[in-house]
């Protein structure tokens, strides 16, 4: 008899599937724990929640889900557009931002062209480029920071897509605003630059890349209101362009892409500057608790300009199996060619040190 897999399309036998961060209900499942009695530090998410405005907004915008929602996404693109100083027609909007990494996918890689990032960077880029048949070209990074001196070295001419992930998932390194200029001065402007800023908002000096996009440079800057918003449950990214370049992505969005309910807890959620900035307070004071931990126990760990810490511990693996038994959730990174370490979001300060006390206990 003979398989599925001999009509289907070659590349994608060896597909990689994504492995998300461990649920709480699947913890509770298999550990016999509460769900209550779990903290998740694993997937980079607001411990706070959402702001309660959009919560509120949101509520309201449940009494008419039997509407379909606006498929332009109109007055969120207006909001972004005000916040960031460009027009509505610099920017589409994704189901989460990987969605708009897939929307250039469609756009620009097919068997035969090939993107190139770091080693180190977030695993969609290869598990997307991969989808569309494409090669991915991987070069090694520098201290744990993307090396864009080397992924200059890595273009030839079936380069089409470059993705720099900054602040980076899962090293938390940042590449500053000098590095990032003498890298688009030398990028042909034939190749499409995605510089992935998830974790934009829990920067004091952020780069500065949508001058790119202002000057009219190929260049597509990715944001996300999974983060600092807090409303990863319900995905919406975005991306910023050039209104062209906006335009040839926009043919490849299926229509109604993103539900009516997030569009409106989005838009309260932008004007919350005060639950922003208290997400960004509690992140902060959480990295310098663990940073300060891990040094005490004599952990090596990478210093982090964002919502999370990489940290070594030497079988990353087994520690993340040992702290799921004492109901505490990280990241393992084997997929990420990183086996020594695990990845820990930052929480509250009760779940930080309910951490700490867990992997002290097991070391």
């Amino acid at each position: 008899m003979t398989s599925i897999w001999d009509y289907a399309n070659p590349h994608l036998r060896e597909l990689a599937l994504y492995e998300p961060g461990k649920p709480i209900e699947e913890t509770a499942r298999e550990s016999g724990l509460r769900p209550d009695q779990i903290v998740k530090l694993a997937s980079n998410e607001n411990p706070l929640g959402p702001s309660p405005r959009a919560a509120e907004a949101m509520q309201r915008a449940l009494t008419e889900a039997n509407f379909y929602p606006d498929g332009s996404g109109f007055y969120v693109r207006d909001a972004l557009a005000q916040k960031l100083g460009l027009a509505r027609e610099n920017i589409i909007l994704g189901n989460g931002s990987n969605e708009v990494i897939e929307f250039v996918g469609h756009s620009f890689l097919r068997p035969g062209v090939a993107a190139a990032t770091s080693e180190n960077a977030f695993i969609a880029y290869k598990l997307l480029t991969a989808l569309f048949g494409a090669t991915l070209v991987e070069v090694p990074d520098r201290d744990h920071r993307f090396d864009l001196e080397a992924l200059l070295g890595a273009i030839t001419e079936r380069t089409r897509v470059l993705f720099v992930a900054n602040p980076n998932n899962p090293t938390g390194t940042l590449v500053r605003q000098e590095a990032i200029d003498r890298f688009m001065e030398r990028v042909p402007n034939e190749i499409i630059v995605v510089f992935d800023e998830a974790y934009f908002e829990y920067l004091d000096n952020p780069p500065d890349a949508l001058r790119f996009v202002r000057e009219g440079r190929n260049v597509v800057v990715l944001r996300t209101f999974s983060k600092i918003h807090g409303l990863a449950n319900l995905r919406l990214g975005y991306g910023i362009a050039r209104p062209e370049l906006i335009r040839l992505l926009q043919r490849t969005r299926e229509p109604f892409n993103i539900n009516g309910i997030v569009q409106a807890g989005a838009i309260a959620s932008l004007a919350d500057e005060e639950h922003q900035t208290e997400t960004k307070r509690v992140a902060a004071e959480g990295r310098q608790y663990l940073e300060s931990e891990f040094a005490a126990l004599k952990l090596p760990f990478v210093p982090s300009v964002a919502n999370f810490v990489l940290v070594q511990v030497g079988d990353g693996r087994a520690v993340f199996h040992a702290m799921l038994k004492k109901g505490v959730i990280v990241r393992a990174l084997k997929g990420y060619k990183l086996p020594e370490w695990v990845r820990i979001s930052i929480g509250t300060m009760e779940q930080n040190r309910r951490c700490i006390a867990a992997l002290r206990e097991m070391l």
